[in-house]
């Protein structure tokens, strides 16, 4: 029996991603594959989703009294974010995106 991959782990083979100052790694949502009517779509039709689990957060923006700020989020969360928000990047399977926190526009609860 195979073990289903839970949306926070990562098939990275090993390696950690450690985001630096206030970024924070995304895992995007699967997009639709059809619609509410039962339209199947294509991947060119296909809207990216601006939700996604949070994989891995850096140790937060350093302020002007030295001090480093805290997250309002924390990894596993579900996230709502700019549609085009950072910059993704692949690791094995995985497709990733590293963005500031303040593209993140709320916790999905």
């Amino acid at each position: 029996m195979q073990k289903k991959k839970d949306s926070s782990e990562c098939s990275c083979k090993g390696t950690k991603i450690q985001p630096l100052g206030d970024r924070v790694v995304v895992r995007r949502e699967a997009a639709e594959e059809k619609t509410k009517g039962g339209l199947y779509l294509p991947d060119t039709a296909k809207d990216k989703p601006a939700r996604g689990t949070v994989i891995s957060i850096g140790d937060g923006k350093i302020l002007d009294n030295g001090k480093r700020s805290t997250f309002q989020i924390k990894e596993g969360d579900k996230v709502l974010f700019l549609s085009y928000a950072g910059e993704e990047f692949k690791i094995g399977d995985d497709e990733l995106l590293l963005m500031r926190e303040s593209d993140v526009l709320a916790i999905i609860g």
